[in-house]
């Protein structure tokens, strides 16, 4: 039986800094109640906002999380191959994004991009 032969560690770090295997954007929002439905419809993982990233093959999806405990706050995590897909997408799509983004605010009280970030 081959013995098996662990990689010190400061080998495995600089490999997962050196591999980006994908980019998270995270927004949270506040929704009145009367315009959730609404609002859902636009930022589901089917939504008008998926359906515009999917022009981008480096698109891998959308999560629209609903919080637990305070009713009309969300939070969305748009998910990318890479930062680079993302800019890429946001160059060639400037004009659409924009004019989603105008048609939904009507949909929220409060929106706050979290963060963007490399997993």
């Amino acid at each position: 039986m081959p013995s098996l032969v662990a990689l010190p560690a400061a080998k495995v770090r600089i490999k997962d800094k050196m591999e980006t295997r994908m980019f998270v954007v995270v927004w949270q929002f506040e929704v009145a109640e009367e315009k959730i439905a609404g609002f859902e419809a636009a930022y589901s993982a089917e939504g008008s906002w998926a359906q515009l990233f999917r022009a981008s093959p480096g698109y891998q999806g959308t999560e629209l999380l609903r919080d637990a405990y305070i009713p009309g706050t969300y939070l969305t995590i748009d998910r990318w191959a890479s930062e680079e897909a993302f800019r890429a997408f946001r160059k060639d799509h400037d004009a659409d994004y924009e004019a989603l983004d105008r048609a939904c605010d009507k949909l929220t009280s409060r929106e706050v991009r979290i963060g963007a970030y490399t997993v």
